[in-house]
């Protein structure tokens, strides 16, 4: 398995798909808008992951994607196997891998064997429902003064921008009309 950025987004994606859905689809585009992915990249990741059997898409108004099994089910391991399956089987049928039966690879086969297993067991014990639950967790820590620290620096800033501007000004004209109205006046 490797760790691309594509996986990286998938699972940021999926994420999100979690966070958002309860229960009702959630549509690309909003997952697009709000992560800053591409649509058509989101098309093709999802379209993995549907094949993998890890979302479900629904179509019509109101369509989207939902998760295909619960969140504590679907493992990190799961999403960034399914995302780059198509990827992986294409550089497999190209030859662009590092052949371990040379000098290089078997130096260092052991060691990036050790290091996949373990990066493999990781993503496995780590669960969409575990990413959604830190996410919520970062998003509410709020510290207990910062209202009143906010509030007194949102009255700071008012009364300064009030004293330096104030539009319109007295006997200039505001519009085009009223500067046309002003000059027949005159």
């Amino acid at each position: 398995m490797r760790l691309t950025t594509r996986g990286k987004m998938a699972v940021t994606a999926i994420t999100d798909l979690a966070s958002r859905s309860h229960g009702h689809p959630v549509a690309l585009p909003s997952i697009s808008a709000r992560q800053g992915i591409s649509l058509s990249y989101l098309e093709d990741i999802f379209s993995a992951l549907r094949r993998a059997g890890l979302v479900r898409s629904i179509r019509g108004p109101g369509g989207g994607y939902t998760l295909a099994r619960p969140a504590d089910e679907v493992s990190v391991a799961d999403i960034v196997k399914a995302s780059d399956r198509a990827m992986n089987e294409e550089a497999d049928d190209a030859g662009n891998n590092v052949r371990e039966d040379s000098p290089s690879g078997k130096m260092t086969a052991e060691l990036w064997t050790s290091f996949h297993s373990r990066v493999l067991d990781y993503l496995q014990s780590v669960t969409v429902a575990d990413l959604v639950a830190q996410q919520s967790s970062q998003s509410v820590d709020i510290p207990r003064n910062s209202s009143a620290r906010l509030s007194s620096a949102v009255k700071r800033l008012k009364g300064r921008s009030a004293a330096k501007t104030q539009f319109p000004a007295q006997n200039v004209p505001n519009s085009v009309f009223a500067l046309a109205a002003a000059g027949l006046r005159s």
